[in-house]
């Protein structure tokens, strides 16, 4: 399959792998020197800390609202390496404005000096620092949902799975082109031609930083990899968005069949000729807003409509 129409002519002279060993270093300088975008007016931006570890956590808010509002805990992608909440602020300032929601963008620690469970514990203090502080940070309990991007989108998984264990309520999951399962790293069959930004070289060093041990391992520490739990029952309702064309697009579509099978409703947008991060790296096109406005409806509905509460 070839690249989306609405992505040409620049998707083929996109890099495979921009996140490589070499590259990591100056990608890390860049996130942390480059400004963050400017944004829309209409909502207020502030850093918070929870106390736990003082994770920090980027509040976006609209700006006119009042009372409480339901909550997205998101989490930043850079495949578990690099990365931090700024990289998404556009995207966050438009949902919270767009929605009405309170947006908490979690700064966790990254690998590999900080490898599983760090990043998903910082995570998981946020979420029960949101939860604790409900009422002091203008936040509806019973309607936070979490996700994220790419390796984000793995953690929020994970973060769904582990509330659910710990009984901390999770209204929603929305899981763009989520990074689930360290076993695609070992595949061999995969047609690797048309991938773009994100590589089974990428793949394989974000893995091994993030686990600490070789991908694709007879066993890994529960939580580490969302797609290795045997039991997906009880889960929030999902939404999962991947590209055709996206190194984790099979992955995605699993695990988005097998919450479908353990009861979880579940909806999956696959988009043809769309590859890892397309609609970030060209945001003005036609089909990246239909993606983007896609997934914002998801999350309207599973914070707002009474069908989708539990």
């Amino acid at each position: 399959m070839s690249f989306h129409p609405d992505l040409l002519p620049w998707a083929p002279w996109l890099p495979r792998s921009p996140v490589s060993s070499l590259t990591r270093p100056l990608l890390r300088w860049l996130t942390a020197h480059t400004p963050a975008p400017k944004v829309r007016a209409d909502v207020l931006i502030e850093d918070k800390h929870t106390p736990e570890g003082a994770v920090r956590v980027r509040m976006v808010r609209p700006a006119q609202a009042s009372g409480p509002l339901p909550a997205l805990v998101w989490m930043h992608g850079g495949g578990y390496i690099i990365g931090a909440p700024e990289q998404d602020e556009a995207l966050a300032a438009d949902i919270s404005a767009e929605l009405g929601v309170v947006v908490a963008s979690v700064n966790y620690r990254i690998a590999p000096e900080h490898p599983f469970p760090a990043p998903l514990d910082d995570c998981a203090a946020a979420l029960r620092w949101l939860h604790r502080e409900a009422a002091a940070l203008g936040v509806r309990p019973d309607r936070v949902a979490v996700g994220g991007a790419s390796a984000g989108a793995g953690l929020a998984a994970a973060l769904a799975q582990r509330a659910h264990d710990e009984g901390l309520p999770v209204a929603f999951q929305l899981l763009i082109y989520p990074m689930l399962d360290d076993r695609t790293v070992t595949r061999a069959d995969l047609d690797t031609t048309h991938h773009r930004i994100w590589s089974q070289t990428s793949n394989r060093l974000g893995w091994s930083a993030y686990l600490g041990q070789a991908p694709g391992a007879d066993a890994t520490p529960p939580y580490a990899v969302p797609a290795r739990r045997e039991s997906l029952g009880g889960l929030p309702p999902a939404w999962i968005g991947v590209g055709t064309l996206d190194l984790f697009h099979d992955e995605d579509v699993a695990y988005a069949q097998r919450l479908t099978a353990a009861g979880v409703p579940t909806e999956l947008l696959v988009v043809p000729g769309a590859y890892h991060g397309f609609d970030a790296t060209q945001g003005s096109a036609a089909v990246s807003r239909a993606f983007r406005d896609a997934a914002k409806a998801a999350l309207r509905h599973g914070l707002f409509a009474e069908a989708a509460l539990r």
